[in-house]
């Protein structure tokens, strides 16, 4: 005998299940699920239900099954199904896409499936790798390395793994307040301003600005963001010179982690990214001081 569930929704999970159906981009499984939680809750039967939506009586079961027993999200969402388990790691996938957008091999225009899964295994330790779990990885990044654009092209060289395996080790890592992960950046802006009132916006009209505005100089942005927790800081600057470097790693020691044992920072190659930068800023012994509770992790380059 098959066990019923009855559906009963909240008046805000109708609500969400109605703004699903309403617009945006879904799956068309989780649509159907959406449809038949929504019948279900109405009272329909699970033979109407199936009939109107076009699924079958299993998958009105288990979407009614799934919500009574666990919550809303759960009836949404996709089960975990069987299946071989993915042959790639997560860093051998990000070997893959280094590859992929790399110089293809001397006498080639372009990489193909066959030549980035000859590459693949060159790098790896699998005795074998088909065209189709290239594929797959390809597919599953929206990679398309027969497409063309101007860009930093990386060398895919012993470096590069050696600088990407650290860094991606260290992001896999747990959590641990006595030893953070701090990703560290920074980018120039240019400062803008209006030329004309901006028109406030009105019922039925989104608020109006003039395409003419006014230049009002540049700044910096420092960014430091924690790997592990939802924590950022941003530091506005006037320069992005060694003495700025230095004087956010600083910050960073004794304003932002004074109780840290030792604070990793994933960082690019840039010139001024350097323990040589805190010498410049500040006396030798401070330099040290600071740099002892410092580790530096750099990315290969070209691919920050």
């Amino acid at each position: 005998m098959n066990v019923r569930y009855l559906v009963e929704l909240s008046q805000a999970e109708r609500s969400e299940l109605k703004a699903l159906l309403s617009g945006g981009k879904h799956s068309a499984r989780k649509l159907k699920r959406a449809q038949i939680l929504l019948a279900a809750d109405a009272g329909a039967s699970d033979e109407g239900i199936a009939a109107s939506v076009g699924v079958g009586g299993s998958t009105v079961y288990r979407t009614k099954r799934r919500f009574v027993l666990g919550n809303l999200e759960a009836a949404l969402s996709e089960e975990q199904r069987p299946g071989a388990a993915r042959k790639l790691s997560g860093k051998e996938e990000a070997l893959l896409i280094a590859t992929a957008y790399s110089s293809p091999p001397a006498g080639r225009a372009r990489w193909t499936l066959e030549l980035l899964a000859d590459a693949l295994l060159r790098l790896t330790e699998h005795d074998s790798i088909s065209r189709e779990t290239v594929r797959r990885r390809l597919a599953e990044n929206d990679l398309k390395p027969w497409r063309k654009e101007m860009w930093c092209i990386p060398q895919v060289d012993g470096e590069f793994v050696a600088r990407m395996e650290d860094v991606l080790d260290l992001y896999a890592e747990p959590a641990d307040p006595e030893r953070p992960v701090i990703c560290f950046d920074e980018t120039p802006i240019q400062l803008i301003g209006e030329v004309r009132q901006p028109i406030a916006a009105k019922p039925g009209r989104l608020e109006r600005h003039d395409c003419e505005y006014k230049r009002n100089g540049t700044a910096n942005l420092f960014i430091f963001l924690d790997a592990h927790r939802p924590w950022r800081k941003v530091k506005v600057t006037n320069t992005r010179a060694a003495t700025d470097f230095a004087a956010c790693m600083r910050e960073l020691t004794d304003v932002h982690y004074p109780k840290a044992e030792r604070i990793r920072v994933v960082l690019d190659n840039l010139s001024t990214h350097s323990a040589g930068a805190l010498y410049q800023a500040f006396p030798a012994c401070e330099a040290r001081r600071v740099l002892r509770r410092l580790g530096f992790h750099y990315l290969p380059k070209h691919a920050s």
